[in-house]
């Protein structure tokens, strides 16, 4: 028979399984007199301020009134239905795929932009033999989306019809298109400078005593591709004196944009007796350094590779890899915002916002072999 517990002690509390976190507890007023302290220590404000936020008075500012909001949902507590943010409706993103780190990171920053904006993101991935970007366009606008983000998608490939867009369009649904420009569509176009990036990277590869370098990317169909191998050219001739031709045919290397693509690619450019290895994505790039140490080379001491994009984890690689990094959270950003101005009746020009990448030295180029005396 259980005890009664003694008199002037409280009831001990039920034990939750470990890793078993507790539901949301809503804020009673008991509950928001004693938990007050925790909360203030949680955002690093005064137990007033606190107090100031969940009685939804005047006088917070934005930021400190975020900071209390974030600490109750870290401490476990439900919001007050007055805090509650009210959605201004679903905003659709639509990624080729989620295995290249990248498109995370891209929509994460996206996600967050929308929803600090009371926008709830909804995230729509193609796969292999699944849904094609048709179809969950399709889905999104059955859903009633406010408007929707493409990553990387159709309006990229130079041989895809660009007539859905339009379509799309005369539907009254605002969309914005992130990597990738044609001149047939009449939207406002997120993008990272591509010429730009080749020429950082070349210029790096040439001033460590480079000058058999390769390029590996994509299928040539795709506009982000096609512009790589501009600014790869051009800045092999400036910086080389080698002709156009000759570049395209022996020291650009297409595949496809997985690990496997950039061994298969590098492999063929190690072949051609290249010292130094460009990529156009990460994961490429890793492939590179696996078909380096297939053929026992070392990265760097015997060839040097340059990824794009700069993923999240790719500073932890062995060695940690030097990359051009793609702005982004600026990208991200202007994508919503340009979106929202969409939807809000006040588009943004049909044009293209261009956004300049950043060389990032790590520890996978080094000097030229033969040429250990540059610094």
């Amino acid at each position: 028979m259980t005890k009664p517990p003694a008199a002037g002690r409280p009831p001990a509390r039920t034990r939750r399984p470990a890793g078993v976190q507790a539901e949301p507890r809503p804020l009673q007023s008991s509950a928001v007199t004693t938990r007050l302290a925790d909360i203030a220590a949680q955002a690093g404000v005064s137990e007033a301020t606190v107090s100031r936020v969940l009685n939804g008075k005047p006088g917070v500012a934005a930021t400190t009134r975020q900071s209390v909001l974030a600490a109750l949902d870290v401490l476990g507590y439900e919001r007050p239905v007055r805090l509650r943010q009210r959605s201004e409706g679903l905003v659709g993103l639509i990624t080729p795929e989620l295995e290249n780190p990248i498109f995370p990171a891209l929509a994460q920053v996206i996600g967050q932009a929308l929803t600090r904006q009371g926008y709830t993101p909804v995230l729509a991935t193609q796969t292999p033999g699944g849904s094609t970007e048709d179809e969950l366009t399709e889905m999104l606008v059955d859903r009633g989306v406010a408007g929707i983000i493409y990553v990387s998608g159709l309006h990229a490939d130079t041989t895809a019809d660009m007539q859905r867009y339009d379509r799309l369009r005369a539907q009254g649904v605002p969309y914005v298109l992130v990597d990738g420009f044609s001149p047939k569509v009449q939207a406002p176009f997120i993008s990272p400078d591509d010429r730009a990036a080749m020429n950082l990277a070349v210029t790096h590869l040439v001033s460590l005593g480079h000058t058999r370098i390769g390029l590996a990317l994509g299928p040539k169909r795709f506009v982000p591709v096609q512009r790589k191998i501009e600014g790869f050219v051009r800045t092999m001739q400036d910086q080389l004196g080698l002709g156009a031709e000759a570049v395209e045919k022996e020291l650009v290397q297409h595949s496809l944009y997985t690990l496997e693509g950039g061994q298969a690619a590098a492999a063929a450019l190690i072949e051609r007796n290249c010292t130094a290895v460009v990529c156009a994505s990460d994961m490429m790039a890793l492939g590179a350094i696996r078909a380096a140490r297939q053929r026992g080379l070392e990265v760097p001491t015997d060839i040097s590779v340059v990824g794009f994009d700069d993923s999240p984890l790719i500073a932890f690689t062995d060695p940690p890899l030097t990359t051009i990094r793609k702005p982004v959270p600026a990208m991200g950003q202007a994508a919503v915002r340009t979106l929202l101005e969409e939807i809000g009746g006040t588009p943004a020009p049909h044009s293209e916002f261009v956004f300049m990448p950043e060389l990032v030295v790590r520890g996978s180029t080094d000097s030229a072999p033969g040429d250990r005396t540059r610094s």
